[in-house]
């Protein structure tokens, strides 16, 4: 039996890995459709995210079905339920990498966000696509190591996404309502993004060590 269930658990972790690949593509063409107006490729996004949400089904019922057969306790069940949590915040991202792209399709041709605000957008787009690729080797390899690369990067994201906050709100903002609510939309779905990863990055923390409190830094330094 304990051989069945750590087979069974090598098939949940390939999942979780399949299904974080898919999220870095959505991510990955979510943010160059925003940035380039491609409305083909925001609609590759939003197409592709029904792919995503039957992958995360398809897993939780995989992962409730070794729960009932194999009736893990301590150290198992933690990492059977954990995969749970995995599986909802992948599939969240995902759904973020879709309101993106569905910003691009309403505004087409238009660009979502005005010309000053453009940079700003292309960093955290670029840190949100780093932080997915992150995601995808922490998964696979189980390496805690790489969930402090991704809490670093979610700093990074923080900061522009407050940034950007700043901006619509300063004196010298003169966009229009609906431009206002777009560029604090995207800004929240890219921070959001960031935030998913970071809370995966600490359920991977919770299983090396069984703690929830300690912090990224003290994981990697044991």
């Amino acid at each position: 039996m304990r051989e069945v269930f750590k087979q069974e658990m090598a098939e949940v972790q390939d999942r979780l890995v399949e299904i974080a690949e898919d999220v870095a593509r959505s991510i990955t063409r979510a943010t160059e459709a925003f940035g380039e107006s491609n409305v083909q490729l925001a609609e590759q996004v939003i197409a592709s995210d029904a792919d995503i949400d039957d992958k995360a089904n398809a897993l939780d019922e995989l992962v409730i079905d070794i729960i009932a057969r194999q009736g893990p306790v301590a150290r198992d069940l933690r990492i059977v339920i954990s995969a749970l949590r995995i599986s909802a915040s992948l599939e969240r991202m995902g759904d973020l990498a879709r309101h993106i792209a569905m910003l691009t399709r309403y505004r087409f041709p238009a660009n979502v966000v005005p010309e000053t605000l453009q940079p700003t957008f292309v960093q955290m787009g670029a840190a949100d696509v780093e932080i997915a690729n992150l995601l995808v080797e922490l998964l696979r390899t189980q390496d805690v190591a790489i969930a402090e690369q991704i809490a670093g990067s979610d700093v990074r994201v923080d900061a522009l996404h407050k940034s950007v906050f700043e901006h619509v709100l300063g004196s010298e903002w003169e966009g229009a309502a609906h431009a206002t609510v777009d560029a604090t939309l995207a800004s929240r779905y890219h921070e959001r993004f960031a935030d998913h990863a970071v809370g995966i990055g600490k359920k991977m923390a919770y299983l090396a060590t069984g703690d929830w409190q300690a912090e990224l830094h003290e994981v990697v330094s044991d």
